[in-house]
């Protein structure tokens, strides 16, 4: 009778031998491989920019894709940025994380394996007439009624990654334009300091002639010495802050440190249109990548919750078996493993999980008030800076035609050199500060521009 309901002696087994022997050789040729990669311990710059690929397809931003890219003129503002989006050492990393979470996604979204199981026993004594063996295959049932919210939450991590970087590709492009307004800025400061050095060491060498013939006294040799060193060390320190910059700028774009770029002049400062970067407050949540990354990283943490709570139900494990004992009798039969939620039931698990999406909920109301409140700020100081650049611009203005005047009296006799040189050394002044201002603006409006999440709106009507 067992003769025809079970397999002949030793078929099942040499069956079930081969079957397992196919399956591990399915199994080993699914297999990935390994491969070594050794570190490169030399470090790779680009050694200019004309020597990098800039694919404006790429670029974060609407202004970056249509802008044209032409490495063989100085570079502009948006023309750093598209190189720093490209060739930043940052960014390259950042994208590892990216292909990090995907492959993470990927694995979330695949079916578990079932587990096969194979014992074989020989008998050392009694009446055993064979060996016995037992071969059993089992899958676990609630890790597919897991999967489900297992893979939606990789997928949102994964969402919430890619959206970190493009927030740190916008970053770079403002720590890009930062950079390039400081280095513009810096050395048109320079040059001014450099004029101004001009005029009071001209003014020193000829009040050093006039005191070798005793026409002046040395009060006045010991002030325009004086002024001039004061001078001498406001250009060191630009100097040391454009040798800065210029490192900073380089290793932000991926260039060697020794790397020669070439930059153009800053575009007209235009007048912010206020009452509508304003109005485009609400729709703040909606552009920002780092503010959409949160609220995928809060509907990851929703699905981490979700999966918590469904991880309290007891857990299921089936399979089937295929047996022989020592006395050369078979078997064949089921396992059902259900855990008993009695004392655990994923009560820590759960508790966790509520406790993280608080903290992603509070973390996004945090960072959404501190966006509206970092613009409502720098809108404030664009008001104030603005009136107070007004007045500069003014007092520049008004000081420019006294100067001229000065100018044709002091080649006409009637006025003399040191009067002449202590007004044009006021306009000098007048103009460096004027630059800082400036630079102070675009630099808000670099801030601004990425804090609010897009073009600013401006009168270019009114651009200065």
């Amino acid at each position: 009778m067992r003769g025809s309901a079970l397999s002949p002696k030793g078929s099942g087994v040499s069956g079930l031998r081969s079957a397992a022997a196919v399956l591990a050789l399915t199994a080993l040729a699914a297999c990935a491989t390994y491969h070594p990669r050794p570190l490169d311990l030399t470090p790779h710059f680009a050694a200019s920019v004309r020597n990098l690929a800039v694919d404006r397809r790429t670029m974060p931003l609407p202004q970056l894709r249509t802008h044209r890219f032409d490495p063989a003129h100085p570079l502009d503002m948006t023309e750093v940025a598209m190189v720093a989006v490209a060739n930043n050492p940052q960014l390259r990393v950042a994208r590892d994380d990216v292909g990090v979470a995907r492959a993470q996604a990927f694995a979330a979204g695949l079916l578990p394996d079932p587990e096969l199981g194979v014992s074989r026993d020989y008998p050392t004594s009694g009446p055993a007439v064979t060996s016995a063996f037992s071969v059993s295959l089992g899958y676990d049932i609630r890790a597919l009624l897991l999967r489900s919210a297992v893979k939606d939450a990789a997928e949102a991590e994964a969402r919430k990654v890619n959206l970190d970087l493009l927030w740190k590709e916008w970053q770079v492009v403002s720590e890009a334009r930062l950079l390039y307004v400081r280095a513009v800025e810096q050395a048109r400061q320079l040059r001014l300091l450099r004029r101004a050095r001009t005029l009071f060491a001209r003014r020193l060498r000829h009040v050093q002639r006039a005191l070798r013939h005793g026409d002046t006294t040395l009060a006045a040799e010991s002030s325009d010495l004086i002024a001039l060193q004061a001078i001498e060390q406001r250009i060191g320190v630009t100097q040391s802050g454009i040798n800065h910059t210029r490192h900073a700028l380089n290793a932000l774009l991926g260039l060697a440190p020794e790397a020669d770029l070439r930059l153009a002049g800053l575009p007209p400062l235009p007048r912010l249109d206020r009452r509508a970067v304003i109005a485009s407050l609400p729709g703040l949540a909606d552009r920002r990548p780092d503010l959409l990354a949160l609220r995928a990283g809060y509907a990851a943490g929703q699905e981490r919750l979700r999966e918590a709570i469904l991880a309290q139900f007891p857990a299921v494990t089936v399979g089937i078996r295929r047996s022989r004992d020592n006395t050369d009798v078979y078997s064949s039969g089921f396992s059902v493993g259900i855990s008993l939620p009695i004392f655990n039931r994923n009560r820590g698990g759960i508790a966790v999980a509520k406790a993280t999406r608080r903290r992603l909920y509070d973390e996004f109301e945090l960072r959404l008030g501190a966006a509206y409140s970092g613009i409502r700020q720098i809108l404030d100081d664009q008001r104030l800076e603005m009136h107070r650049l007004r007045g500069l611009r003014t007092a520049a203005s008004d000081l420019r035609r006294v100067v001229r005047s000065a100018h044709a009296a002091y080649r006409a006799g009637n006025l003399d050199e040191q009067g002449y040189v202590r007004l044009a050394a006021g306009l000098l002044d007048r103009r460096i500060e004027k630059t800082a201002l400036e630079q102070q603006i675009f630099e808000q409006r670099v801030a601004l521009q990425t804090l609010s999440g897009g073009a600013l709106p401006t009168d270019k009507a009114n651009a200065r």
